[in-house]
């Protein structure tokens, strides 16, 4: 097992990381920016280091800084949590040239995954079924057109190496092929310096449907069952739950036996994440593999039991899994609000400052992943989730009433949130019935 690991992140994530390696006894040292001086992660670690300027590209993804704070430390590990270095391949590979183990996939799985198109091609290999689209790569929009004419509108234009919503454009009819191709593309080269595209078939109010992957270095591969993340805005998610109430233990089974297919013809070793649209007739499609720990990944530990970050670690040092596919065994209903330093009634503008008071709420079946506390200054710098609150109940209507609950105690006073907006979400009578696809806000909430 490691001696010591660094985390390379802030915020919730690296504090979730800590608290895992505690229990493990494994050292830890947090790296932090000039601007997180002051930030709960670095309080937490037995270790911490300043790796530069608040500016995330010369901190938290300034790969130099990181590894020489890795070997000035002494650690032997680096987590690299969720977003900034987590599905960088070059960062895998200077690990790996510096003897550090990266707590993740390998270099060339990212790769193959991390892109778009050649994660679909091994997907059609595989036999997991996918969106009807483009094989090859995609430069020009005369390409993409062609490939749109023969599957049929709408259609979806997206990035080969994209993520979060970028270089992504919905299009309805021929006539608006070219300006939205290129408005994408455009897009795509600005984020990830890249003009790779592809384009596939637009499923019209699907759910988004993902399923947790653990795997180890001897070939055993598991689920952990789903959650639906179908509540987003402008692909984003707000909520999530595990399981979903669209589906049957038959289409679960089905499901799941696909997204171990899916790792396995990645190669897939660590925690990783399959995701699938469901359309309103139960067919479903793979569309991206994430090559990390996810922010959602609280709901399914709770309804599993499993401790994820602990898999990973596990995984990572040269472990095998602790479980098997027969010992996961769903319980219960587990329902993930994220709590965002924003503006609801400005269009989510980020709201950094000053928290000036703040409550959690306690009980049974209520988990709280944070890295804010009272006087805590959030700064401009970052992503605005401070918080996610997350609830467990017998079934899912229990838990809606818990998750009221909850949000009616959590006091966060000095900045504005998304606090109300998340409850009028979850008092929505479609959202109760479980009535829910990835148009859902766009549907019901847009202004």
């Amino acid at each position: 097992m490691f001696h010591k690991v660094l985390i390379a992140n802030r915020g919730e994530i690296a504090v979730r990381i800590i608290r895992a390696c505690r229990e493990m006894g494994i050292a830890t040292v947090a790296v932090y920016s000039e601007a997180d001086k002051d930030a709960l992660h670095a309080m937490l670690a037995d270790e911490a280091i300043c790796i530069g300027p608040a500016k995330s590209s010369q901190s938290y993804l300034n790969m130099e800084s990181i590894l020489s704070a890795t070997v000035a430390m002494k650690a032997d590990a680096i987590h690299p949590g969720f977003g900034f270095l987590s599905e960088n391949s070059k960062f895998v590979t200077l690990c790996e040239k510096c003897n550090i183990t990266f707590i993740g996939p390998s270099a060339d799985v990212i790769n193959k995954m991390g892109n778009k198109a050649e994660a679909r091609n091994t997907m059609i290999q595989a036999g997991v079924p996918v969106v009807p689209g483009s094989e090859e790569p995609i430069y020009t929009f005369e390409e993409g057109e062609k490939i749109a004419d023969a599957i049929g509108y709408p259609v979806i234009v997206k990035a080969a190496s994209g993520g979060g919503g970028k270089g992504m454009r919905i299009v309805h009819k021929k006539e608006e092929f070219h300006s939205n191709f290129l408005t994408a593309q455009r897009e795509s080269v600005l984020a990830f310096g890249d003009d790779t595209m592809y384009v596939e078939k637009y499923i019209e109010h699907p759910r988004h449907i993902e399923f947790q992957i653990l795997a180890d270095n001897y070939g055993n591969v598991i689920h952990l069952g789903e959650r639906d993340c179908s509540i987003q805005r402008r692909h984003q998610k707000l909520i999530e739950e595990a399981p979903s109430v669209a589906l049957s233990d038959e289409l679960r089974q089905k499901m799941g036996e696909a997204a171990i297919k899916a790792a396995k013809a990645a190669g897939y070793t660590n925690a990783g994440t399959i995701e699938f649209l469901l359309d309103k007739y139960n067919n479903f499609y793979f569309i991206e593999m994430n090559t990390r720990v996810q922010v959602e990944h609280g709901v399914t530990e709770i309804v599993t039991g499993i401790d994820i970050i602990k898999e990973q670690i596990r995984i990572a040092a040269g472990l095998p899994l602790s479980v098997t596919q027969e010992d996961v065994c769903i319980k219960g209903h587990a329902i993930e609000c994220r709590i965002n330093a924003e503006n609801p009634e400005k269009n989510f503008a980020p709201c950094p400052g000053k928290i000036n008071n703040i409550h959690f709420p306690g009980g049974n079946g209520i988990r709280i992943d944070s890295a804010i506390y009272n006087g805590y200054h959030i700064p401009p710098h970052y992503d605005s989730m401070i918080l996610k609150l997350i609830v467990f109940d017998k079934n899912r209507e229990l838990a809606i009433q818990k998750m009221n609950s909850a949000l009616g105690e959590l006091v966060i006073e000095g900045i504005e949130t998304n606090l109300e907006f998340q409850y009028e979400v979850l008092n929505h009578e479609k959202f109760k019935k479980g009535e829910t696809n990835t148009h859902f806000i766009q549907t019901y909430f847009s202004k």
